[in-house]
């Protein structure tokens, strides 16, 4: 099976950790905006919350679009684009807002603590 990337927010920091297999499958499948319980992923008593990521060939997920798929989309001012002018539009590569197989790095944040820090069960992983 692939090997996943997630980067846990918390506060001002971010920890990451590469996870495989078990770990990736307790993934597939999720969409943006879900919950996800740390048991599976390695931090014990947290909940975490997918906020986004980017797929294999570094196209970003996007929260809006469904399913795992690539597309393209002609998109304004937000996410993935930062026009130089007033009203300017650009089609750009998204993929859908569904974890998959293609996906390569998750980002989550932390919506509720575990007993121990982030940073001690990192060490002791």
């Amino acid at each position: 099976m692939a090997e996943l990337k997630i980067v846990v927010s918390e506060k001002e920091k971010s920890y990451a950790r590469t996870v495989a297999d078990a770990q990736v499958s307790s993934l597939l499948g999720r969409r943006i905006g879900e919950t996800v319980g740390g048991d599976a992923l390695g931090f014990p008593g947290y909940t975490l919350k997918i906020t986004g990521g980017s797929d294999k060939s570094g196209f970003p997920l996007r929260g809006d679009l469904p399913g795992a798929r690539e597309t393209r989309i002609l998109t304004g001012e937000g996410m993935g684009f930062h026009p130089a002018r007033h009203g300017m539009r650009k089609r750009r590569t998204f993929r859908g807002n569904t974890v998959s197989e293609d996906t390569v790095q998750v980002n989550m944040v932390v919506e509720a603590k575990g007993p121990k820090p982030i940073a001690e069960l990192l060490t002791t992983a």
